[in-house]
């Protein structure tokens, strides 16, 4: 079966402050594997994305916690998780698809790589310039 549909499966991206746990394997990269290898196996075009967050409180407090910096908490942590993923089977090894990288593949990527802040915000600005944001307040309680 072949088809030019293109497939986009973006799957979170857990903080790098310490090892994967069983619920990031069954809630969160699981399923989207899944839906990865049956997308491919129909014929799409599918890109599959996730990697590690490397911003935010919980990786500084583990930082504090080790007395290790925070780049060297999100670079072990990466390194760790990747390696536990590819591990288990997971799709994110392949990288790019057997048939070619214009069908895609699975990208299991940093926040701190320069490629993923040009795309992030390369991406905002046009949703940005087609109008598709709406500024408004609203009450929140607290």
């Amino acid at each position: 079966m072949k088809s030019n549909e293109h497939v986009l499966i973006s799957v979170a991206w857990p903080y790098a402050n310490g090892p994967l746990h069983l619920g990031h394997v069954a809630g969160c990269y699981l399923p989207p594997d899944i839906q990865f290898r049956y997308e491919r196996a129909m014929g799409r075009r599918v890109l599959m994305v996730s990697g590690s967050d490397e911003h935010g409180t919980p990786i500084t407090v583990t930082a504090e916690q080790e007395g290790v910096t925070p780049q060297e908490v999100v670079d072990r942590f990466h390194a760790v998780n990747s390696e536990a993923l590819n591990a288990l089977g997971c799709a994110w090894a392949t990288h790019v698809d057997p048939r070619g990288v214009e069908y895609g593949g699975a990208l299991f990527n940093r926040t701190s790589d320069p490629s993923h802040a040009h795309i992030v915000q390369d991406s905002v600005q046009r949703l940005e310039d087609a109008g598709l944001f709406e500024r408004r307040s609203t009450p929140q309680f607290f």
